[in-house]
């Protein structure tokens, strides 16, 4: 075979260790931590929320921003051009943008700026704020179980401008899923009982860019990595937290085995000369609430991932690796009944310092 296990493992292991350690196992870097807070004046442009909130009375009213409290769920509109409408609260069951984890009085803060001629705060002050205000309060809401590069991010929203021109100085701090240009996206279920696991979905390729975040892109750009599945690690491991070795040794056959599914057998995985990968998480992630992981193919290239172009569904005729179709792979004698043990894998880490 062209590698082993410990071979590849070795010579991806620092890349992915600064590129899937990064929490930004997802589309961009937009979200956990870096994104700017939801607020009422914002540009959607940047990520942010233009609250709109339905009056009582107005057709359609429903629970306005005004009485949100800790546990609702928020929902909205985003039309086309990024204006956002039917700003309202449902029930967390059904598809929500955000939980609300506390809900702050600004005209309280210790200071004067927030007084009843006070514009609006700042981007850069709506960020100090939720820093301030809405990162304990959130873990404590979630009872510490908060993977913080996982796919729920700690924001804020900030009144309607109408609203807040009548005094209304409230501020939600809570939770959020966004996509790649940081806009919150639809969820369901509150996030205590979801996977935190920040994952791609099959068939999606994904490129590390200058910054050692994964973006995701279409198979037919360039990238290095080609998802086939999405294993939960929940039941495997129900009573403890597993090590990073018991993880590989579980993921080392699971997506093997996941590869071959995905390219239709063993052999057409062969013929690709890519090798099967996956990511583990650190214990703090673990207990942050993340069990899900991805499989995937790559191809390790002295040292770091080789640039894919085409889909490895393509076989010879359509894959590039590094601008060229794969390697010959040589004739060999029939493969013993358990082709997984015959396949180079690598894994690599979610966490810093957790390998």
């Amino acid at each position: 075979m062209v590698s082993t296990a410990a071979s590849v493992r070795s010579v991806l292991l620092a890349v992915v260790a600064g590129a899937v350690a990064a929490g930004s196992y997802t589309f961009v870097a937009a979200s956990a931590g870096s994104s700017p807070a939801t607020s009422a004046q914002a540009s959607t442009s940047a990520g942010a929320t233009t609250a709109t909130s339905t009056q009582p009375g107005e057709e359609g009213a429903v629970a306005p921003f005004t009485t949100a409290d800790q546990g609702a769920c928020l929902t909205w509109q985003v039309a086309d051009d990024g204006t956002i409408s039917g700003f309202e609260q449902t029930d967390c069951t059904q598809e929500h943008r955000f939980e609300v984890s506390t809900r702050e009085d600004l005209a309280a803060f210790p200071s004067s700026e927030f007084g009843a001629d006070a514009a609006m705060p700042s981007q850069t002050r709506q960020a100090q704020l939720r820093e301030e205000l809405c990162g304990a309060s959130t873990v404590n809401y979630l009872e510490g179980v908060y993977d913080p590069n996982g796919r729920y991010s700690i924001a804020s929203i900030l009144p309607p401008a109408d609203a807040w021109e009548r005094g209304d100085r409230t501020m939600l701090c809570g939770l959020q899923v966004t996509d790649s240009t940081g806009t919150p996206v639809v969820t369901t279920g509150r996030v205590a009982e979801q996977d935190q696991a920040r994952v791609l979905e099959p068939g999606q390729c994904a490129v590390t860019d200058a910054s050692n975040a994964l973006r995701m892109v279409e198979c037919g750009e360039p990238h290095h990595l080609e998802v086939t599945s999405v294993v939960s690690m929940a039941e495997t491991f129900p009573d403890h937290t597993p090590s990073v070795e018991e993880q590989d040794t579980y993921l080392g056959d699971v997506c093997t085995a996941a590869a071959h599914d995905y390219l239709g057998g063993e052999e057409n995985l062969y013929q690709t000369a890519l090798q099967p990968f996956w990511t583990t998480h650190s214990p703090a992630a673990w207990e942050g609430g993340s069990r899900s992981v991805n499989c995937a193919l790559v191809y390790a290239n002295n040292g770091q991932f080789a640039t894919l172009t085409g889909s490895a569904k393509q076989g010879r005729d359509g894959l590039r690796i590094d601008g060229n179709p794969p390697p010959e792979r040589p004739e060999r004698r029939p493969l013993r009944e358990n082709p997984a043990n015959n396949a180079p894998v690598a894994s690599a880490n979610q966490e810093p310092g957790a390998q």
